[in-house]
C-alpha cells in the first residue's frame, strides 16, 4: 500500500474534514501521509438543488503538498464516488466554473428552467380557481 495514491476523506483531530489525493509513505518506520491539494467541501441546498462549496484547506498557503502524521487523524476513508472526485478534480484543475454555488445573498435570478413565471395576481386567481376558495361555504 505504501506509495499508492488514492482519493480520501480525512477527519482530523481538530474537527476539520478534508478531501485530498493521499499517498502514504514510510518515514524512518513511521507512516506519514502526503496530501496533494487538500480541500474542504460543504454541502448546501436551496430550492433548485444541492450544491457543494469547495475551497482550499489552507487559504493563505501556496503549496499543493502537505505532510500529516497519523496521530493527527481520527479516521480516513478512501472514496470512489465519481461525482465527488469530479468536483474535486474540477476545482484543483481550475475548472470550477462548472460548479454551481448559490449567490451569497440567497437571491436567485429567475430563468426559463425554473418553470412558469406569472404575476402575483395571475397566480392568486389560478390558485383560487384550483382550490375553489371563492365559493360560499355550504350551510348545514
Amino acid at each position: 500500500m505504501m506509495g499508492e495514491e488514492f482519493y480520501a476523506i480525512i477527519k482530523l483531530v481538530s474537527g476539520e474534514e478534508i478531501m485530498s489525493v493521499v499517498m502514504p509513505e514510510d518515514n524512518n518506520g513511521e507512516t506519514i501521509l502526503i496530501l496533494q491539494n487538500p480541500v474542504t467541501m460543504q454541502m448546501y441546498q436551496n430550492g433548485v438543488g444541492h450544491y457543494i462549496k469547495v475551497k482550499p484547506w489552507m487559504d493563505l498557503n501556496d503549496e499543493d503538498m502537505h505532510i500529516i502524521k497519523l496521530d493527527k487523524i481520527i479516521t480516513m476513508s478512501e472514496t470512489t464516488n465519481k461525482k465527488l472526485i469530479s468536483v474535486y478534480d474540477d476545482f484543483v484543475n481550475g475548472d470550477d466554473q462548472k460548479i454551481k454555488i448559490p449567490p451569497i445573498d440567497g437571491k436567485v435570478k429567475p430563468d426559463i428552467k425554473m418553470g412558469y413565471i406569472s404575476s402575483v395576481e395571475d397566480a392568486r386567481k389560478k390558485l383560487e380557481e384550483l382550490f375553489k376558495i371563492n365559493q360560499e361555504p355550504k350551510e348545514s
